[in-house]
């Protein structure tokens, strides 16, 4: 599929329901059929789809044994629905979905959810940090001053969040991202996560914020906004190009705002992990094209 334009994959994959099944197969079985049941079965195929397992005398086809197993929509739903989700930076909203799939808002809903799901496991594949990582976190919700009086909330300005949902971030310098929902941004909830996905003795990048213990693992450098200090570059005697920043993980935030404020707007807190993911996904898949992360999103569903 490398190299294909985008016009060539939306027109094979999209064109009618049995050009969208066959482009799923492509996808799972790259030309050569195999059983759910029994991978070492002789297959014969049937119509409408179908196929028989020689060895268990079972009846399947390209879904079963994903998790599209059990939907009632057609092929080409589906894959027009996963098509717009990673098309557009800014995500698609459900509203918007449902009219150019002719579905009611809450199916849309309910399969961008489904989709967010199928990014999640992707962004889990490979997710080790290593090298120069730079950690930071930010504040999911709206601003005090522009609720209503008797809605705001006191003494809620800096890094308090009785009032907003944590997300804590990891950057390594020209790769992947990882983001968390986290209950709370203790020094010892935040180096959980350090020590879960980047490797040991990695340059960590921090803004100043305490993360007690640390520097067992890991070598911190510190920029402290508190004292508006926000990087600098220096080079050793070695020649290194030292940069002493956190502006890569900022980057990162700022884009996650304007995804979430421009297409979402509001979300709540038990679904804003998965909206993340989905944000992480296209983060990652950032030097992609758009057939190479569509591909990608099939391929970890078949």
């Amino acid at each position: 599929m490398k190299g294909e334009s985008l016009y060539t994959v939306f027109s094979k994959a999209l064109s009618n329901e049995e050009s969208a099944i066959k482009y799923f197969e492509k996808m799972r079985w790259d030309g050569k059929v195999i059983s759910p049941y029994d991978p070492t079965s002789k297959v014969y195929k049937c119509s409408n789809g179908k196929y028989k397992c020689k060895n268990t005398g079972r009846y399947f086809d390209v879904k079963t044994g994903t998790p599209l197993a059990n939907t009632k929509l057609p092929m080409t739903k589906w894959l027009l629905a996963m098509f717009l989700f990673q098309a557009d930076k800014g995500g698609i909203s459900s509203c918007q979905l449902s009219r150019m799939l002719e579905v009611t808002q809450k199916t849309a809903w309910h399969m961008l959810m489904k989709i967010r799901e199928f990014a999640a496991r992707i962004n889990e594949k490979d997710s080790c940090l290593s090298g120069e990582v730079e950690i930071d976190e930010t504040f999911v919700g709206g601003k005090n001053k522009n609720r209503h009086k008797d809605k705001r909330v006191e003494r809620c300005q800096g890094r308090a969040y009785k009032d907003k949902v944590p997300v804590f971030g990891i950057l390594e310098r020209g790769g992947k991202v990882i983001a968390k929902v986290v209950p709370n941004i203790y020094g010892a909830t935040l180096l959980s996560i350090v020590n879960k996905y980047v490797e040991k003795e990695s340059v960590v990048y921090t803004d100043g914020a305490g993360y007690p213990g640390i520097n067992i693992d890991y070598e911190q450098r510190d920029v402290d906004h508190s004292k508006h200090f926000y990087g600098t570059t220096y080079a050793t005697d070695e020649g290194e190009i030292i940069v002493v920043s956190t502006n890569g993980i900022e980057n990162v935030w700022s884009h996650f705002d304007r995804m979430m404020l421009g297409t979402y707007i509001r979300v709540s807190k038990k679904h804003l992990q998965k909206y993340i993911d989905e944000f992480v996904f296209r983060f990652n898949t950032r030097n992609f094209s758009d057939s190479q992360r569509f591909n990608l999103l099939l391929r970890n569903i078949a």
